[in-house]
């Protein structure tokens, strides 16, 4: 697969584009791109100029010497430079008995591209005899580009003539480091502004989150152009501003496929995956031809879905399109497949594609932690350092849910002991969130409330969330109340704070505090969220909630139950009269656990799913004990295999066992 992704070869061209401009074009484009949000990720730092002309010589003493020499010494240098071989440049360079200014400055802008090459650029801009205001503009972008602030505005300070991109590229540095008062100061005094200088002021307050500063200036803006628009989109999306998004969409007269890729990657941001299926079906027919951003959008609204056939047809899309061997396209096919329960096609995609990056490796391993596949994931990893791909702090998670999921205790905490001494990173809450995980479904509850207390951080409420999980699973009560206290105390209005902990009560057979969990959810006003189970079927997507009474084939799918009741019994299944959570007689706690959600999707996709094709059910809560224990009976009873993904993991039941070994 080729990398889509920006190289140092095109971020050579652009930067030595900037300072290669004729006297009739406009002086005022600026030479550092502005970084805003729904920008493509796959550009460089720098907006596409004109490419240079290498052959062209300026009149001067030196041009009038050997001019044939001249040229091709700049064409040298300018392929060497393109193809990643500095060296082999900077050879040719020193090599040149005479350079010009163009020379000087093609040299100039391929140590700028390249990161970490600062110092050598400063060496080579403090040896030109004149430097000119491209030779500045250049050495300026060098030190934003490395991050360095304060050395560009000395820099900037120092200059003894500036032009508008000069300008436009201070104040994109400051913007991009979320410096907002140092770019409006320069912006207010700047002699004259273009768009470019607009856009990057727009774009830099909504990176910074200050919408209200975005607006107001974009509303000031003399000309509202696609970019500035697009981060507008882009901002409020960010905030859930979605109304305000769509109108700004709607009211632009000219869009970009940016643009339309803000609004699909919004929609599906802030949950409104469908919106985002629609729009994107809307952008190829209005002629917009996808790339990998708007790919890994829609892909993800795929998987939040969990629509696989969509997904396979957008795969197929990918196939016929010019990014078919893009690494992006392919390890967000690669994830989709993951998130959507197929496992198999998943591992067939990656094995066929050519080029992997960390993303990739990390799709690939988290897919099998979530499916069950510890080893397969552990073994993934090992092959990933040897490969010679180095892990991120993304890889640290995949490896410790792979632990989690299997059991691995020692070894989880092993890996957890091993990030920062063998690859310098650093555990971030999300760590801490996978071991408390580990430690409590292994039942060290007193470990996991140790690490809490040890961690260099204050604790978020999702952690004590994962703790108040792991102690209904083994029925701690005090500990479940310590865990659901500080989870409130962090956040009032989890619905999941008081669920669960009125779930360790009803497992206890505490109704009184059952009731007066509820009675507080009441009075707070906090509101659960309804569980529910979805299961696709020729790629219409069939929703249930518990003792459903909405499916219009409800009739059948209670028969089914009940003739799987009567089966499953008969062969040993047991009611697991603890996950009917209401205070009620045996009899109608079995016909609550009966009519659950996920059991309902699976009796209508033994009756729509032909044989041999699995069914798949997705489930927005934790499945329960009961329906885990019976789903492996149906599927020995049926002799069908069944995949269940719920919040934590996939399920894949087959002959009467499940992938999890019971420990989940």
């Amino acid at each position: 697969m080729l990398c889509f992704r920006t190289t140092g070869n095109r971020r050579f061209l652009l930067i030595l584009a900037i300072f290669w401009r004729s006297k009739h074009q406009n002086p005022s484009l600026s030479s550092l791109a502005i970084q805003n949000p729904n920008a493509d990720p796959n550009r460089g730092l720098f907006p596409p100029y004109p490419p240079p002309n290498p052959d062209s010589i300026p009149s001067t003493p030196f041009g009038q010497q050997n001019p044939s020499n001249v040229i091709s010494s700049n064409r040298l240098i300018t392929r060497h430079v393109r193809s990643g071989d500095l060296n082999s440049a900077l050879r040719v360079f020193e090599g040149m008995t005479f350079k010009t200014m163009i020379t000087w400055n093609s040299m100039l802008a391929g140590y700028s591209s390249r990161r970490g090459k600062i110092k050598e650029a400063r060496q080579l801009f403090d040896r030109i005899p004149e430097p000119d205001v491209f030779s500045y503009n250049i050495m300026l972008s060098c030190y934003l580009h490395n991050a360095d602030v304060q050395s560009a505005r000395l820099l900037f300070d120092q200059m003894p003539v500036k032009d508008t991109a000069s300008w436009n590229t201070m104040i994109s540095g400051f913007s991009q480091n979320g410096m907002m008062d140092q770019a409006r100061q320069l912006f207010l005094v700047m002699p004259v502004r273009n768009n470019i200088s607009w856009n990057a002021m727009i774009s830099g307050y909504v990176e910074s989150g200050d919408i209200h500063q975005a607006k107001q200036l974009f509303e000031a803006a003399p000309v509202k152009c696609v970019v500035a628009s697009t981060a507008m989109i882009t901002g409020f999306m960010k905030f859930g501003k979605i109304e305000l998004a769509e109108n700004y969409f709607e009211e632009m007269p000219t869009k970009n496929l940016v643009t339309w890729n803000a609004m699909i990657a919004g929609y599906v941001e802030n949950c409104q995956a469908e919106n985002g299926l629609k729009l994107f079906k809307r952008m190829v027919e209005s002629e917009f031809r996808p790339n990998p951003s708007s790919l890994s959008s829609v892909l993800l609204a795929c998987s939040n879905l969990s629509a696989l056939g969509l997904g396979k047809q957008i795969h197929q899309l990918v196939c016929k399109s010019p990014i078919s061997s893009n690494i992006t396209a392919g390890t967000s096919l690669l994830s989709m497949y993951c998130k959507c329960g197929d496992l198999e096609d998943a591992w067939k995609l990656f094995l066929v594609m050519p080029q992997k990056d960390v993303v990739t490796w990390n799709a690939m391993i988290s897919g099998y932690a979530q499916h069950g596949g510890g080893d397969k994931a552990l073994y993934l990893y090992d092959k990933m350092k040897d490969e010679g791909t180095k892990p991120d702090w993304i890889t640290c998670i995949a490896v410790l849910s792979a632990c989690n999921h299997a059991g691995f205790v020692d070894l989880g905490i092993k890996y957890f002991n091993s990030m920062v001494r063998d690859y310098g990173i650093e555990a971030r809450p999300d760590h801490y969130t996978c071991v408390v995980d580990l430690l409590g479904r292994a039942g060290k509850l007193v470990e996991a409330v140790d690490l809490i207390k040890k961690m260099p951080f204050k604790p978020h409420s999702a952690i004590f969330g994962t703790l108040l999980g792991a102690c209904r699973i083994h029925k701690n009560l005090e500990l479940a109340e310590f865990a659901a206290r500080n989870l409130l105390s962090l956040d009032p209005d989890s619905a999941a704070g008081y669920v669960q902990l009125a779930n360790v009560y009803a497992a206890m057979n505490r109704w009184d505090h059952v009731a007066r969990v509820r009675r507080s959810m009441k009075d707070n006003k906090v509101i659960k969220t309804p569980g529910y189970s979805w299961i696709e079927i020729k790629s219409v997507v069939h929703e249930f909630r518990s003792s459903d009474r909405i499916h219009p084939e409800l009739a059948f799918i209670h028969e089914k139950l009940n003739e799987l009741e009567r089966k499953m019994k008969f062969s040993g299944y047991v009611p697991d009269l603890e996950y009917a959570l209401h205070d009620v007689g045996e009899e109608q706690k079995e016909q609550i656990l009966l009519k659950h959600s996920e059991k309902l999707a699976i009796a209508y996709g033994l009756i729509r799913i032909p044989l041999g094709t699995p069914i798949r059910v997705f489930k927005n809560l934790r499945v329960c004990g009961d329906c885990h224990t019976a789903t492996k009976y149906i599927s020995a009873i049926e002799g069908r295999e069944i995949i269940v993904r719920d919040t934590t993991r996939f399920h894949h039941f087959r002959q009467g066992e499940c992938s999890c070994g019971d420990y989940w």
